[in-house]
C-alpha cells in the first residue's frame, strides 16, 4: 500500500533534474559548522540534530493540482530544495516526503466547471506542477504521496483521536474538539478568539466550539466519496499531512516545512490531530518560508493576483527565477518585480558567461598537464570562498550572502581571463624579437606570474565556483554555451525583437558610424539598451549580450 500511494512522475520528467555533485576538490579539509536552522515552534535559531545519526526525515507540504502553480509555490518549493540539497551534501541521508492534496473542494469546483473527473484534473496539473518543478532544477522528493492513496491511513487515524476523546461525529461529519486539546495554538502563539471560519473552514452552527475543525466531511451529491464508520464522506484538509507523515517518517520526525501561511490553520491543526492521537507525536523543527509579494500583498489564486511559474519563465530563464528567490533569505518575503527578475537574469548570465569563457580558455591547456601549484593568493581565496559558503549555509541558510560572495569569485576568474590574455600576448611578441637576448627575457618572465600560474588558478576558481553552484541548483542541466542561447532568445522576447530585427538594427547602426552619424548610432545603442540589449564594439565586429534595462 505504502509503495503504490507514492506517485509517480513521467520518466522524461523526473530524470531530467539531476542531483548536485559533492565537491571536486575539499579545501581545507575540515567540517563543516553545526547546521543551525530556525524553529517556528521555539522562535529561534536552534543546532539541527537528527533523530538518526547519519539521516533526516523532512516532510513538506505540497501543492492542491487545479491549475498552474504560481511563483509562491516556486518560493517554498525552491527554498527546501536548497535546504534538501544542503543536507544531502553534508552527507545525510534524506527522506523528504512531499504529498499532493488530490482532493479538495477547489479541485471538485473546478473539475466540474470543466466537466471532468477530479482523477483527470488533478493529475493534469500534478504533472504540470512535476514539469515546473524540473524547470527549476528541484531535485525529486523521496516520496510523493497523494491523499487519495491514503485514505485507510486518514480514517485509521480519525478512529484513534476519537477513541482518545478528541474528536466528535454529527450527521456523517467529525470535528476535532479544540476544547480537549490545552496545547493547541501552540506554534502559531494565537489565542482561540482569533479564530474564524476562513476559506477552508466552514461556519458551522452545529459545532461545539466555532474553532472545531472538520476531520472529515460527508459525501454531497455529485462529489467523490470513500466508506468509512461515520458514512460515505471525504477527508478534511489537515488530517491527510498527520496521516501521510506519521505513515512515511513516524510519529516523530526531524522537519516539517511549507509556507508561514500554513502556520495557521494547517501546521497549527496537524500538530494538534497528531498528538491528539499519539501523545509521543513530535516535529524536532518546524520551518517555514516567506511568501512572494505584488505591491506589498501576499500572491495568491484566491486573490487573483499572481503570476505562474509558466508566465514567469515564459519571459526570463528557470534559473534566473530561481536565483531570483534564492538572493532572498528563505524566511523573508520576497518582493517581485520586473527590475528585480531583470536584475537576476542579468547576473546569472555574468555568472554564466564567465564559466563559458573560463572554459574556452582552459580547453586550450588541458591537455598540457601542467602541475604548478595554485598561487597563495588564489589557494587563499578559494579557502576563503569555501569556509564562508559553508559558514553562511550552516546558518539557516543565508543563501543571499552566498550569493553575493560569488561575484568576487567571478571577478578573481575575470582578472585571470584577461591577465592570461595579456601575457599570452607579449610572450608571443617576445619570441618574434629574436634580437632580444634570453637572459632578458627570463629576467623579465621571473618578475610576472607565468601562463601555468593563471591556468592553474582558472582550474582551481572554477571548480570551486561549479561545486558550490551545483549544490545550490544552479549550474544548467544543459551546456553552458545552450543556457546562454537560452537567456538571450529570452532577452530577444522581453525586447519584443527576433534575432533578425535586431541584427537589423546593429547594421544600421554600423552605417550610422561609418556615416559619422554618431547621434543616429547613439540613439540605436540607447533605444537597445532600455530594452535590456546591450551592445558591444568588438575588433571582429558588433556583438550583443542582455542586460538590466537602461531607464
Amino acid at each position: 500500500m505504502a509503495e503504490e500511494a507514492q506517485a509517480t512522475p513521467p520518466t522524461a520528467v523526473a530524470e531530467e533534474v539531476q542531483e548536485a555533485p559533492l565537491p571536486a576538490t575539499t579545501v581545507g579539509a575540515k567540517a563543516p559548522p553545526q547546521l543551525e536552522l530556525f524553529n517556528s515552534m521555539t522562535k529561534r535559531k536552534e543546532p539541527f540534530q537528527p533523530l538518526v545519526e547519519g539521516k533526516v526525515a523532512m516532510y513538506v507540504c505540497g501543492v492542491t493540482p487545479y491549475d498552474f502553480s504560481h511563483i509562491g509555490h516556486a518560493r517554498a518549493y525552491v527554498a527546501f530544495d536548497v535546504l534538501y540539497r544542503y543536507l544531502k551534501f553534508l552527507g545525510y541521508e534524506v527522506e523528504y516526503v512531499r504529498n499532493f492534496t488530490d482532493i479538495d473542494d477547489k479541485i471538485i469546483k473546478r473539475a466540474n466547471e470543466r466537466g471532468e473527473t477530479v482523477t483527470s484534473l488533478s493529475s493534469q496539473f500534478i504533472n504540470e506542477f512535476l514539469l515546473d518543478m524540473t524547470e527549476l532544477q528541484c531535485l525529486p522528493p523521496t516520496r510523493e504521496p497523494r491523499v487519495t492513496d491514503h485514505i485507510e491511513h486518514i480514517i485509521e487515524l480519525i478512529t484513534k483521536i476519537m477513541e482518545n476523546g478528541k474528536a466528535y461525529a454529527m450527521e456523517g461529519d467529525v470535528y476535532f474538539s479544540v476544547d480537549s486539546f490545552p496545547e493547541y495554538l501552540s506554534l502559531s502563539g494565537r489565542k482561540l478568539d482569533q479564530n474564524q471560519a476562513g476559506a477552508r473552514v466552514a461556519f458551522d452552527m452545529r459545532k461545539r466550539n466555532p474553532a472545531d475543525f472538520a476531520l472529515w466531511k460527508a459525501a454531497k451529491e455529485g462529489e467523490p466519496f470513500w466508506d468509512s464508520p461515520w458514512g460515505r464522506g471525504r477527508p478534511g484538509w489537515h488530517i491527510e499531512c498527520s496521516a501521510m507523515s506519521a505513515h512515511y517518517l513516524g510519529h516523530v520526525f526531524d522537519i516539517h516545512g511549507g509556507g508561514k501561511d500554513l502556520i495557521f490553520p494547517h501546521h497549527e491543526n496537524e500538530l494538534a490531530q497528531s498528538r491528539a492521537a499519539y501523545p509521543e507525536s513530535e516535529v524536532k523543527c518546524w520551518m517555514h518560508n516567506g511568501f512572494v509579494n505584488k505591491d506589498d500583498k501576499k500572491m495568491a489564486k484566491s486573490d487573483n493576483n499572481f503570476f505562474t511559474i509558466r508566465d514567469i519563465i515564459a519571459l526570463y530563464h528557470p534559473m534566473a527565477l530561481r536565483f531570483f528567490l534564492m538572493r532572498t533569505h528563505y524566511r523573508s518575503d520576497v518582493n517581485h518585480s520586473d527590475k528585480a527578475l531583470e536584475i537576476a537574469s542579468d547576473r546569472v548570465y555574468y555568472i554564466y558567461q564567465t564559466l563559458y569563457d573560463c572554459e574556452e580558455v582552459l580547453a586550450i591547456y588541458r591537455e598540457d598537464g601542467i602541475s604548478v601549484p595554485v598561487l597563495a593568493e588564489e589557494q587563499k581565496m578559494i579557502e576563503e570562498h569555501h569556509k564562508n559558503f559553508l559558514d553562511d549555509m550552516s546558518d539557516d541558510l543565508k543563501t543571499t550572502d552566498v550569493l553575493d560572495a560569488f561575484m568576487n569569485m567571478l571577478k578573481a576568474i575575470n582578472s585571470n581571463l584577461t591577465d592570461l590574455k595579456k601575457l599570452q600576448q607579449k610572450l608571443d611578441q617576445q619570441n618574434k624579437k629574436k634580437q632580444q637576448q634570453k637572459k632578458q627575457q627570463q629576467k623579465q618572465q621571473q618578475s610576472q606570474k607565468q601562463p601555468a600560474d593563471h591556468i592553474q588558478a582558472l582550474i582551481a576558481l572554477e571548480a570551486e565556483l561549479k561545486d558550490k553552484l551545483s549544490i545550490l541548483g544552479l549550474m544548467p542541466p544543459s551546456s553552458l554555451a545552450e543556457v546562454l542561447k537560452q537567456l538571450k532568445e529570452k532577452a530577444l522576447i522581453r525586447a519584443g525583437l527576433t534575432e533578425e530585427e535586431l541584427q537589423e538594427l546593429i547594421e544600421q547602426r554600423n552605417v550610422a558610424r561609418k556615416n559619422k552619424q554618431f547621434e543616429v548610432s547613439d540613439g540605436i545603442r540607447r533605444n537597445l539598451a532600455t530594452k535590456g540589449i546591450a551592445l558591444m564594439d568588438e575588433p571582429t565586429g558588433t556583438v550583443w549580450r542582455p542586460c538590466e534595462p537602461e531607464s
